[in-house]
Formats: C-alpha cells, structure tokens, sequence
C-alpha cells in the first residue's frame, strides 16, 4: 500500500523544492559579474518581489572565514540598502545604476537558463 500524502507532506516538499530554486539561482546571480575566486562564495539572487540579497564570503589572510550581506529594500520611494546591523541608507548615484543593471542581467541570465531547460 502506497503511504498517505499528507497537506503537510505537500507543504514540506514545496518548500524544500523553493529552497532549491533559491539556492540554485542565488548561485548563478553570484556568478554574473565574473568568476567567484577559490574559498570564496557570492550569491546575488531577489528573495521576493520587493527584495533582493547580495552575500559573500571569503577567508582572510589569516584564514579566517569573513561575510558581508546586502540587503536591498524596494519601496516606492527608492531603493535602500542595509548591510549587517548597519541601518538602511538610500542607494544613489553609480550603486543604484549597478544595482538596476544587476538585476536585469539577473533577470536575463534566468530567462536563458530556463529556455535551455
């Protein structure tokens, strides 16, 4: 006999293939601007329709495994930014520009994989 599936059962298997697609796609966002050097990992991906996350991780000099997460907020009066505890600051000037042109190859990079898929 075949085992019961449950909502509960649907809901954990949706979520787990979620945080797949998540995983996968902050790995290709991470890769957009260049190859990701040895003992380093970059992710870049949008985590909802409003935001969008950059994550790296590197070792020092001394080895040392160090992290920086930037956070992007979209909200109707501009893009803001917050890094580790740091509080928000509009991004402005050359960063929005970057910002805006990441996401779009973000967007483009995901279209093409999921036409080849």
């Amino acid at each position: 006999m075949l085992p019961k599936i449950t909502s509960k059962t649907r809901e954990l298997r949706r979520a787990n293939a979620y945080r797949a697609l998540l995983r996968q796609e902050a790995k290709m966002g991470g890769q957009l601007f260049g190859a990701v050097p040895a003992n380093h990992r970059r992710e870049f991906f949008c985590l909802d329709e409003h935001t969008w996350v950059w994550h790296e991780e590197w070792k020092d000099v001394e080895g040392v495994t160090q992290a920086l997460t930037t956070r992007y907020d979209i909200r109707p009066n501009g893009i803001v930014k917050s890094q580790g505890s740091n509080a928000y600051q509009m991004v402005e000037g050359d960063e929005l520009r970057n910002f805006y042109l990441a996401t779009l190859l973000y967007r483009d990079n995901l279209y093409a994989q999921a036409a080849t898929a």
